[in-house]
């Protein structure tokens, strides 16, 4: 069975191919800058044959894509040309699994997509502007060029439905969440309950507490017991919790009244500051932390002030889900920043020996592929880097949904 994978963004769309049950994907690649004279794709074909490490073979090209459906059209070329073509039609494609930011309250798990489901997406525009627009345009585009597909919406606020009500709830009015639902919802859900079952099937512990840590330009975190979501930092949207690449992450409701009423902002400029201007970029400059390493490296003050901002918000949330918890197995970093940069890692984790965290700084600097365990001789706590995978994650929850496991219609 061909299930192919499609994280259709604001100007880009991500995409691997697997053919089911094989986990490693026949292809992946991705259209960047669509919309552009400019745009280009990335396209990686995989040889199942090849000796473990071999480089898949690759194609780079630059090209007009005026649209979301310019661009996939010239995906399903790319996966049906010869040579090197990996099907022959369209038509080879059962499945196709597209990630959908916000499902709200409707949906706890993936889901058939039906005109129904397409309107809930629609509905929660509002509250993810960014996200669930470009995925709504993906699914559109995948139902006119793959027709004989089942579209599939896998959800990243799904795995997040599991938080009891006294998590989720915000201490506001209850009208408003009887209203407007008005809560909690969390985000990056894929990638947690990926890397959540990754950790907990290392470490042989089915009921495992576990601090997943997805540190990208996005960041969050949760706290997951028995493969199920207790607590996330992200809320009601993407901008609460933990110091961003250019988002504040938390901070007091009374610095944004007075921004509107003292200093004249409005709603727009308010969103624009908190989402595009704050984070790393607003404390250091940039949002890449590569960049930010090398200042701090030369001695930059505001380099050193944000990378120790960013390490303590998340040691805080360290302590705060240590106690949802009831204790702690094991951290998991993830995601580019958790993934690579080393000295986020030794950061977090230093001066945390009350919670039982003791990192091995060799093999902290090292950089191999797959997980990695940086735990030292005496952690009581399990250190590990899982390299998350979405598309794979979306791939498995397609598969399950056909053969059963979790049938969800809205």
């Amino acid at each position: 069975m061909n299930i192919f994978v499609v994280n259709s963004g604001s100007s880009s769309i991500k995409y691997q191919l697997f053919r089911w049950p094989t986990e490693q994907p026949v292809c992946s690649g991705l259209v960047e800058r669509i919309g552009s004279g400019q745009a280009t794709i990335r396209h990686q074909v995989f040889d199942p044959q090849a000796p473990a490490g071999t480089a898949p073979t690759e194609q780079l090209r630059t090209l007009l894509l005026p649209d979301h459906e310019a661009g996939l059209r010239e995906v399903v070329r790319l996966l049906t040309e010869q040579p090197g073509g990996v099907i022959q039609d369209p038509g080879e494609i059962a499945v196709v699994g597209h990630r959908v930011v916000h499902g709200g309250e409707a949906f706890a798990a993936t889901a058939l997509i039906t005109e129904a489901v397409k309107a809930e997406i629609k509905r929660l525009f509002v509250l993810v502007p960014l996200h669930n627009p470009a995925n709504y345009l993906g699914i559109e585009v995948a139902e006119r060029l793959f027709t004989r597909a089942r579209q599939v919406a896998v959800f990243d606020t799904a795995f997040h439905q599991t938080m009891p009500e006294y998590a989720y709830r915000y201490a506001l009015p209850t009208v408003l969440y009887e209203e407007q639902r008005i809560r909690k919802y969390g985000f990056h859900g894929t990638s947690h309950q990926f890397v959540a079952a990754q950790a907990a099937a290392y470490l042989g512990q089915p009921d495992a507490r576990l601090i997943t840590l997805h540190l990208g330009n996005g960041c969050s975190m949760a706290a997951v017991r028995g493969g199920r979501s207790l607590d996330t930092t992200m809320g009601f949207g993407p901008l609460g919790g933990l110091v961003m690449g250019t988002r504040a992450g938390d901070i007091d409701p009374s610095v944004l009244l007075h921004l509107q009423l003292q200093l004249g902002y409005t709603a727009e400029q308010v969103s624009t500051l908190l989402n595009q201007q704050s984070g790393m970029l607003g404390l250091a400059g940039s949002n890449d932390m590569r960049d930010i390493g090398q200042a701090l490296a030369a001695g930059d003050a505001r380099a050193a002030l944000a990378y120790d901002l960013y390490a303590y918000r998340i040691r805080q949330y360290i302590g705060a889900y240590t106690a949802t918890l009831n204790g702690l197995d094991a951290i998991v970093f993830t995601a580019g920043v958790g993934e690579n940069d080393a000295l986020v890692r030794a950061r977090v984790c230093e001066n945390m020996e009350f919670f039982g965290l003791e990192l091995d700084e060799a093999k902290n600097q090292e950089r191999t592929p797959g997980l990695r365990d940086l735990s030292g001789p005496h952690s009581r706590v399990r250190i590990l880097v899982i390299p998350t995978n979405e598309e794979l994650e979306i791939a498995r929850q397609c598969a399950g949904l056909l053969r059963g496991d979790e049938v969800v219609s809205c």
